[in-house]
């Protein structure tokens, strides 16, 4: 063995190495926050595989047995089908939409200079330090009377919800692309106009590629806006365009809740957020990387 070589245990420690002390103290909060997460999950799931009499009385960390028999009845109990094609509806109009506007306003605000740009920056900006609730009267005001002039029933259809998520996503949509498309070289442009694109071609070809992770970050942050509202949905719909979040009370009766298909119903309903999530999770990470950055 050289007389250069030293055992790996009596190796010294770098002076940047942070101390061990801080090493167990990061993996013991890292631990409890771990926990502090997955036991709702874990509550959740439990809750779901058990029986109502399991469920309704104290609970129980380790359940004496597990049944299926929630994840059938949840379909039974409440229109959960129907709920499921409104939510997705919506959500998915009001995604797409969303994208297909914020993607040519931010291109615009981010590569021109027109009349009014900083003031339509900051009202858009602005639209975000209003909580929700202020819009609820007003808009339900609005779609009534839109009814009652023209016969065109917003009130209580899929289409005046998607119109009423817009003005959720919309903002932030525009504000976000806005910081991405600035965070692209112009340099790609004026190479797209050597080459006879036009401003339009020029987005689709070179911006919109560029962009991608941005534009997933938008999509997915106004699919989950959408999928998960209460206020608006609870307010804004009626008994054929009810989605999802407002469809989960109906396993609440006058005389009891069904805990079990209450737990069962809400897992059914977080796969197709967290399934996109984890498809997506490389895109919406550097979109909202670039965008916060930028």
């Amino acid at each position: 063995m050289s007389d250069t070589a030293t055992p790996r245990a009596a190796r010294p420690r770098s002076p940047m190495a942070p101390p061990r002390s801080f090493l167990w103290t990061r993996r013991i909060v890292l631990t409890l926050l771990t926990g502090f997460v997955l036991l709702p999950v874990y509550v959740m799931v439990s809750g779901s595989l058990k029986p109502l009499e399991d469920v309704s009385g104290k609970f129980e960390w380790i359940p004496s047995g597990f049944t299926l028999r929630p994840y059938a009845d949840i379909w039974e109990t409440v229109p959960l089908a129907d709920y499921f094609v409104n939510s997705i509806v919506v959500s998915g109009a009001a995604t797409v939409l969303s994208v297909a506007v914020a993607v040519f306003a931010a291109y615009a605000v981010s590569r021109y200079a027109f009349r009014g740009k900083r003031v339509f920056t900051v009202t858009v900006l602005s639209t975000q330090m209003f909580p929700g609730i202020l819009f609820l009267l007003p808009l339900f005001l609005i779609y009534v009377n839109i009814g009652n002039a023209t016969g065109i029933a917003l009130f209580g259809s899929r289409e005046g919800l998607v119109l009423t998520y817009l003005t959720f996503s919309l903002p932030f949509s525009i504000w976000m692309l806005t910081g991405y498309f600035d965070s692209i070289p112009r340099e790609l442009d004026e190479a797209a106009k050597v080459d006879g694109c036009g401003p339009i071609r020029a987005l689709f070809r070179v911006i919109v590629p560029a962009a991608r992770p941005g534009i997933v970050a938008v999509a997915v942050y106004a699919f989950m806006t959408a999928w998960g509202e209460v206020l608006f949905a609870s307010v804004m719909t009626n008994d054929t365009t009810r989605t999802l979040a407002v469809g989960l009370q109906g396993y609440a009766t006058q005389n009891d809740v069904y805990w079990n298909q209450v737990m069962a119903a809400s897992l059914v309903v977080s796969v197709p957020v967290v399934a996109g999530f984890l498809l997506l999770q490389r895109y919406l990470v550097a979109g909202l990387t670039a965008g916060a950055v930028k």
